[in-house]
């Protein structure tokens, strides 16, 4: 059935409707049948699948692989302490999973709050009644009556309208409300009929009664929000990453670990010892404080932009933000107020600024009339609702006036005019606005200063060239005109012999902080692309007074011109330095995104429309508005404007750099200490020394004392220069070959130096000699391996500051800048004190009491450690400057 084709007697009669609604019986059955009018999410995992996933990833597999390993041995060797050390991993791994499931289940709730897809009431006739009821009870059959400001509920068939305008940007992206009717269209398709009322649109003026054909997921937007649910979500660049870190490491200490426990096996050694061997290299190798350190890296980021009104839905959103080469962007409302203002007039024959007083002379007075009465605004609560532009128009000419007109014919895309008939004084008054080209031809006279003027083709001419001018400037034109109608006017000649008043030119101004945000992207090495509906000459004007084009040679490509390029001319025409879309559609702008990623871009795009979805779900970060976008768009991104303004993406770009710049420090520190903990393992098996360090003490290491300074760093501030720096290349590793040369060939070969040294040198002042036999329960081994465990520590204090910048001073760098490293200080030093110093610590760790000269000893090496890193700093920025 082509509803759009049936007159309004036969759509009722092929919905079993009537003029009077539908029964309240009628209604009950037709729920039940059709279900709740409501946009339904696809199922997603749940929860508790949700939460078992977070230990069962590879880091966690290798952990429970290592408690398995320990409850074995402790079978074979009781009382040799696996079982502590057993239950320890498992604590280890409960811990990291809560932690990453609570920080995964606050994003989600938080953004539960913009969950409104459709109004909560409406009004609907039941019984031949007027009454209010839930909008997700609607059936198809009801008739509901809707007004200014009113969303629109379901699918509905027109069957009366009076002045009826509909903004349909969200489904369809065009900002012009279009006027809508009751009659039967036999020309267009479903949604573009004019009789058709798709659910998520919204009536901007008028009112209209329709009768309800489609709800819940039947309508055009559950259509489109089931194809944007179910669409595959693109991996971010962290989470690719993460997961290639994952299986190296994975592969890296599974491999190292057999290694260690069948050569231990075939040398004779117990199974028990051979695993508490193996046992230690896996553990060694795995950073197990990654995953939670990201997840907190990722969380603060949020919490942070959350401040500057951007929310994250999607926590890898951040650091993939960071990565961006390319923002593709709306015009209006984000790079711009969405706040029409009147900026210049053309009367009497020349151009004046707009304002009040440039209305006092009779042709003004005339303007200022027409442009006060042609409107359809509403006054709600002192608020004036309707076109933005008539908004502007009427605080142009001084206020709403209060004159309600007799007839009139509303705006339609097709006319590009409307006009409202007035009676005043005995006399109807016909006042009329449009485009120029739509209200020129119409005119035969033009007002003066000395009364009505015949127009001329130079007149003309003049007319046509003052709109130029202002179309140049990126503004909006109007044309206005009026004529007094005599008794007998048939209407059809009503838009006919009118006078011209004149030109008004109107401006969404640009946001005053756009400029600055567009020259910080600029400086960062990310690309501004503007994608918008609006005029090509607007759009090129807008992107010029906020420096997005700062050359003659942008090249500015409109939809029609995009729809005959084939993929290979359109990436082609992305090569362009400065580029722009103008008059674009949103299935346009996915192939714009998908052509950017063809060339390798790392693409963040922005939307509010239902049609936005696709482009939002296929780009690498998804940018949804919150004041102005759809649920359905919001529900396809990845992050929503709350404020819709452009200032907010360069905020999340800065903060995604610093989520990088933060998880390479804290992978820098870890594995620094990696090296630390492997080597008393390889001096083990290559040299026949006794082990250096226990299992238990390397999980002291990096699940105590480690953790919290750890995690401080997945909190330091942006580094000054970061946003200076171009985006990272879309290949660069989180681990790259810079970052494993500082972390294990320099800092890690340090600091295993240093705690080797200490381990030796405690056994030499012991009297210990090599070859000499060694329980591992005597007390100078004890204090021996306690030396090395408190060596490494300080050493990590002193890493903590070296690893807070890669370039930097450590002494440049104020202690309290970030509020969590003197915590996280107090938290370490406490820790190493109660496994040093407490019988429980000493029970659980195999560790004794130290003296002074151990510590001496590791605060020696830990200052030699930072001075050899800061040569290594002062010798890289050298290299750049000479560079």
């Amino acid at each position: 059935m082509r509803i759009q084709e049936l007159p309004p007697d036969k759509v009722l009669e092929a919905l079993a409707s009537a003029p009077e609604g539908l029964s309240a019986a009628e209604a009950s059955r037709r729920l039940a049948e059709y279900g709740a009018n409501r946009v339904e999410r696809v199922r997603k995992v749940p929860l508790w699948l949700r939460f078992l996933r977070q230990f069962t990833h590879l880091f966690a597999v290798l952990l429970w692989a290592a408690a398995g390993l320990s409850l074995v041995a402790a079978r074979q060797q009781p009382g040799s302490g696996m079982e502590t050390l057993a239950a320890a991993i498992v604590l280890v791994i409960m811990i990291n999973g809560g932690f990453a499931f609570w920080q995964d289940y606050r994003s989600e709730r938080a953004v539960e709050e913009l969950q409104a897809l459709l109004p909560h009431t409406v009004r609907v006739k039941r019984d031949g009644v007027l009454r209010e009821a839930p909008g997700d009870e609607l059936v198809p059959g009801d008739i509901i009556l809707l007004r200014e400001g009113d969303p629109v509920p379901a699918d509905g068939r027109l069957i009366r309208a009076l002045g009826l305008q509909v903004s349909t940007a969200a489904l369809t992206g065009e900002s012009v409300p279009l006027g809508h009717d009751a009659r039967a269209d036999t020309t267009a398709d479903l949604a573009d009929a004019r009789n058709i009322l798709p659910a998520g649109s919204s009536i901007v003026s008028g009112e209209g009664e329709a009768v309800v054909f489609a709800t819940g997921m039947r309508t055009l937007l559950g259509g489109i929000a089931h194809a944007t649910q179910t669409a595959g979500a693109q991996l971010s660049p962290l989470q690719r990453e993460v997961t290639r870190l994952s299986r190296i490491i994975a592969v890296l200490s599974v491999g190292l670990g057999a290694a260690f426990l069948f050569s231990s096996l075939m040398l004779g050694i117990s199974f028990a010892q051979a695993s508490v061997f193996a046992i230690g290299v896996t553990a060694a190798n795995v950073p197990e404080g990654l995953l939670p350190t990201v997840t907190l890296a990722l969380a603060m980021a949020s919490r942070r932009l959350a401040k500057k009104k951007v929310l994250v839905r999607t926590l890898a959103a951040v650091e993939s933000l960071g990565a961006a080469t390319v923002i593709c962007t709306d015009k209006t409302g984000t790079l711009t107020e969405n706040r029409m203002a009147a900026r210049s007039l053309f009367v009497d024959g020349s151009a004046r600024p707009a304002g009040p007083e440039a209305l006092q002379d009779p042709p003004g007075a005339l303007l200022r009339e027409t442009a006060a009465l042609c409107q359809t605004l509403v006054n709600v609560d002192g608020h004036l609702t309707g076109d933005p532009t008539e908004i502007a128009l009427v605080e142009l000419t001084g206020g709403l006036p209060e004159r309600t007109p007799r007839d009139g014919t509303p705006f339609d895309p097709d006319r590009r005019r409307m006009s409202l008939v007035f009676d005043a004084d005995g006399e109807s008054t016909l006042h009329l606005k449009g485009a120029l080209e739509a209200v020129l031809p119409l005119c035969s006279d033009a007002a003066t200063s000395a009364g009505p003027h015949p127009l001329t083709d130079d007149s003309r001419a003049a007319i046509q060239a003052a709109e130029g001018e202002m179309a140049v400037a990126g503004l909006r034109v109007l044309a206005f005109a009026r004529r007094t109608l005599p008794p007998d006017t048939e209407r059809e000649d009503w838009e006919s012999k009118l006078l011209f008043l004149g030109l008004v030119g109107l401006e969404d101004p640009p946001r005053p902080e756009v400029p600055e945000a567009v020259a910080l992207c600029r400086a960062a090495g990310i690309r501004v692309i503007m994608v918008t509906g609006d005029h090509a000459r607007t759009a090129e004007a807008i992107a010029r007074r906020i420096g997005l084009i700062t050359t003659h040679h942008a090249r500015v490509v409109t939809g029609d011109q995009l729809e005959r390029m084939s993929k290979t001319r359109l990436q082609l025409a992305l090569d362009a330095r400065e580029i722009i879309f103008a008059r674009t559609r949103a299935e346009q702008k996915f192939h714009i995104v998908e052509a950017l990623q063809a060339k390798g871009d790392v693409v963040a795009v922005t939307g509010d429309g239902v049609n936005d979805a696709p482009a939002l779900r296929q780009a690498d970060v998804g940018i949804a508005m919150g004041a102005s976008g759809t649920e359905v768009a919001r529900e396809a991104a990845d992050m929503i404007l709350l404020d819709d303004n452009f200032a907010g993406i360069v905020a999340a770009v800065t903060e995604g750099r610093t989520v990088f710049d933060n998880i390479r420090k804290f992978l820098t520190y870890i594995l620094t200490s990696n090296v630390a903990e492997l080597a008393p393992y390889l001096a083990f098996a290559a040299f026949g020394l006794p082990l250096a360090l226990t299992v238990a003490q390397i999980l002291a290491i990096d699940l105590g004392t480690d953790m919290f300074p750890a995690l401080a760093l997945a909190t330091e501030k942006p580094e000054p220069d970061g946003m200076a720096q171009p985006p990272r290349a879309r290949h660069q590793r989180l681990v790259d070959a810079s970052l494993l040369a500082r972390a294990y060939c320099f800092l890690g070969a340090l600091q295993a130096a240093a705690g080797m040294a200490a381990f030796l040198l405690t056994l030499a002042v012991g009297g210990w000699i090599r070859g000499a036999p060694l329980s591992s329960r005597a007390p100078l081994y004890l204090e021996a391996t306690t030396a090395c465990l408190a060596t490494i520590v300080v050493m990590q204090i002193a890493n903590l500051f070296a690893c807070r910048s890669r370039r930097r001073s450590t002494f440049r760098l104020g202690f309290f800048e970030n509020p969590l490293l003197p915590a996280a200080l107090a938290i370490e030093a406490t820790l190493i004190v109660a496994i040093v110093y407490t019988a429980a610590g000493n029970a659980l760790f195999a560790t004794v009491p130290l003296g002074a000269a151990p510590w001496g000893r590791a605060a020696i090496f830990a200052v030699l450690f930072l001075a050899a890193e800061e040569l290594r700093k002062s010798i890289q920025r050298r290299r750049r400057r000479l560079a």
